[in-house]
């Protein structure tokens, strides 16, 4: 893996431990802006290996639908649109806990999905 890539899946697992820490201390604002941190960076660390731009959400959801095409996984797409629900949340201050706690389980498996896609996993 080439090294951006492999700093990107780091702090995507980062990010998410982050994530389930404010979720516990019930920040969720925060527990939200890492779950999206910990997505975003996951499909820039793909995206940055096939040398793919990623400098942009709206780069971000090409990428997403480039892989679900790649892939046959149309849930990609739904997951991720899952995490881009918590960086709103980061804002709007909105979510109840059950629904942030669901959306991070399902942020969780996106980063599931997306690191096989990459060439040389990190540890």
């Amino acid at each position: 893996m080439i090294e951006s890539a492999n700093r990107y899946a780091i702090a995507s697992r980062g990010f998410m431990g982050k994530a389930w820490e404010y979720l516990a201390e019930n920040d969720l604002p925060q527990a939200s802006e890492k779950g999206w941190g910990a997505a975003a960076e996951m499909v820039k660390a793909v995206a940055e290996e096939r040398g793919w731009p990623h400098r942009s959400h709206h780069l971000l959801s090409d990428i997403i639908e480039d892989l679900v095409d790649e892939t046959g996984d149309p849930e990609l797409s739904d997951f991720f649109l899952r995490a881009s629900m918590l960086h709103v949340n980061f804002y709007e201050n909105g979510l109840r806990s059950r629904t942030v706690r669901r959306a991070l389980q399902t942020t969780q498996e996106l980063i599931s999905r997306l690191e096989p896609l990459l060439d040389n996993r990190t540890e």
